[in-house]
């Protein structure tokens, strides 16, 4: 089985412009997410995937594998569709371009569960901790089924209660693996599907569409940076650890 990975890059973020190449205590977020994904994956296999040629050339410049792909790429997993047609694979691992702390053994453990559920998309999550986590609307928060199927995904705080209390919850963590075929079903839809839309998370589209998610335990160590405020917590996180 051919398994690729590939990091979606987009410059013109609307929350947070130029995000892929903002320095991170000396190299570029996305040389950090792929410097991550080399730690256990053979360069031959890993990809950037983007529509910026500013990110194009800096992954040149770098020695990334990069693969231009169109600007009307209405999210990163449309961006990962496109690139299937041009480097064909059975699977394909998304590792967000926005995680430049994540722990490379979970691209394995990601890697291990499609050969447990195949043809199953599979996305990892882990235990949220903190109330303000949970209460966070950047936050993908995660409810799923007792074999771990996905059941939804929210930015609001799930699983409720009664009290508005929080007590337990999971969050989503950005590592997806996808069969080329259900990439092939994603792409075909021109807009985003009424709960992707509503809230602007793409796994949905997914469950929309009759797609089984497979969600896998991984650990909590990532810091997503969907802002400038969390780019101030991936820097301060990474000068104390590489000091």
């Amino acid at each position: 089985m051919k398994i690729v990975t590939v990091i979606p890059a987009r410059y013109d973020s609307k929350r947070f412009p130029g995000k892929p190449l903002v320095d991170i205590a000396g190299k570029s977020m996305i040389k950090r997410v792929y410097e991550k994904c080399r730690e256990v994956i053979d360069n031959t296999d890993l990809y950037v995937a983007t529509d910026s040629q500013l990110i194009y050339q800096h992954c040149i410049d770098n020695n990334m594998n990069v693969v231009m792909t169109s600007s009307n790429c209405l999210t990163g997993t449309d961006r990962i569709a496109e690139f299937s047609l041009k480097i064909k694979a059975d699977y394909y691992i998304n590792v967000q371009g926005d995680e430049p702390v994540i722990d490379s053994q979970d691209i394995l453990k990601i890697k291990e569960s499609i050969l447990k559920h195949p043809s199953k998309i599979i996305n990892g999550y882990c235990a949220i901790k903190s109330e303000e986590t949970f209460r966070s609307l950047t936050m993908p928060k995660v409810v799923f089924r007792e074999d771990e199927r996905l059941l939804y995904m929210s930015r609001s705080p799930i699983p409720g209660n009664k009290n508005d209390q929080f007590n337990i919850g999971f969050r989503q963590v950005c590592i997806y693996a996808f069969p080329y075929k259900s990439l092939e079903d994603f792409y075909k839809c021109k807009a985003k599907t009424r709960f992707e839309s509503q809230e602007d998370i793409e796994i949905l589209r997914f469950l929309e569409l009759g797609f089984d998610v497979q969600m896998v335990l991984l650990s909590d160590t990532s810091i997503p940076v969907d802002t400038p405020e969390d780019l101030q917590k991936v820097i301060n996180y990474v000068n104390k650890i590489e000091r």
